[in-house]
């Protein structure tokens, strides 16, 4: 009985933590949904002009649109600074180790989160770019460091692709990993009137100059689209282990009162076995 009463005393004291986690969770998830939310239609309106730009000529052809034969990759992996987020961490840093192997070469890293410095750091990976604890107060210009690593390595020919690994908040139950080609763009479904629109000096000058500006936007709306969905992770896991230990308490509660009841029935049954003896 006092191992019974030890364990629903454990139990209780760690239902306790789940719970304050699960409030904090919950209250940061409310802020990061809506920063998610307001950075999207920013990132598609650029998106949509840089389409506008590579459909303005026929023959519009850059260093960010042509397409190579992939030797060598850049890997940007968004993952999250603490653990106890159910399979958060884990479904993004193995679809990114999934994306590459066939290759014979391990790709460069750009780990952005603790934990994905720490998983790529373990496995021997060359990492150019670590970003610990970026995500709860990103800032555009850590997104455009790690912008400007990127189209750098791209547009000296050491890497031939850059793709972005990070956690997609769906809805507060459902988060997916995603692997987003980024480098070199395939741009479609520009405007049909492109041909009234005169890029000076050149649609691509102008787009040159846009790419670094498109890809630190894309980082910054990934890392706060990530962010939310690590907190929404974080806020169900430890729900269902607020609720798991709930009913873990119960049960133990249910065995404890059983055992009590079995001790006091034994010592009514010796007490009155020893009445009748006397008599």
């Amino acid at each position: 009985m006092k191992d019974i009463k030890r364990r629903i005393k454990s139990v209780g004291s760690t239902m306790q933590i789940t719970k304050a986690m699960e409030l904090v969770a919950s209250s940061k998830l409310r802020k990061a949904k809506a920063h998610a939310e307001s950075c999207r239609p920013y990132f598609e309106k650029q998106y949509e002009l840089m389409c506008e730009i590579a459909s303005a000529k026929r023959d519009f052809s850059t260093v960010f649109t042509e397409a190579r034969e992939v030797k060598n990759r850049l890997f940007i992996v968004i993952a999250g600074d603490r653990g106890l987020a159910g399979g958060y961490n884990s479904g993004v840093l193995k679809l990114a180790a999934q994306a590459h192997e066939g290759d014979t070469v391990k790709p460069k890293i750009i780990a952005i989160g603790k934990k994905a410095v720490e998983y790529f750091e373990k496995r021997d990976y060359e990492l150019v770019g670590k970003y610990p604890q970026l995500a709860e107060n990103v800032k555009t210009a850590d997104c455009g460091d790690i912008a400007e690593i990127a189209v750098n390595l791209f547009t000296s020919g050491q890497v031939d692709e850059v793709k972005l690994f990070y956690t997609t908040f769906v809805s507060p139950l459902v988060q997916n990993p995603v692997d987003m080609p980024i480098l070199p763009l395939v741009a479609e479904g520009g405007s049909a009137d492109n041909d009234l629109i005169n890029y000076d000096p050149s649609p691509e000058a102008v787009y040159n100059r846009l790419v670094p500006k498109f890809m630190l936007s894309l980082i910054y709306c990934a890392v706060v689209d990530a962010y939310a969905s690590e907190n929404a992770a974080r806020r169900t896991a430890m729900e269902n282990a607020s609720d798991n230990a709930e009913q873990m308490i119960s049960d133990l509660s249910l065995k404890y009162n059983r055992a009590r009841q079995e001790k006091i029935t034994n010592e009514i049954t010796e007490i009155v076995s020893g009445a009748n003896a006397l008599e």
